[in-house]
């Protein structure tokens, strides 16, 4: 990340902590991200910047991510198909659009 490389982590926001998590991450050019609420607590900038960067790397880069979110808002931005839990289980899986509909999320 440009601009960064003499910040002190403890001087960044939660957004830029993020990113510079992501870079550091993606330096290692990983074929599948594993994301558990990436944009929790984050402001909407932040959070914005985020999706930014995981649509990026899913799209231009090809890394496969499969992100845990509880908005369903954010998963038919970001999600092309959708895994939806109850309980712990599974219910279903398919397009986005379709499982949040089936569920009441939408």
């Amino acid at each position: 990340m440009p601009g960064y490389a003499s910040h002190d982590v403890s001087t960044l926001s939660g957004g830029e902590a993020q990113r510079v998590s992501f870079a550091r991450t993606l330096a290692n050019k990983p074929r599948i991200l594993l994301l558990d609420e990436p944009t929790s607590a984050l402001d909407e900038e932040s959070s914005g910047a985020i999706e930014g960067l995981v649509r990026k790397v899913s799209e231009e880069d090809g890394v496969t991510c499969l992100m845990v979110t509880h908005s369903p808002v954010q998963a038919l931005r970001l999600a092309k198909r959708t895994m939806f839990m109850a309980g712990g289980k599974l219910v279903s899986y398919g397009p986005t659009k379709e499982v949040l509909h089936a569920h009441g999320s939408l």
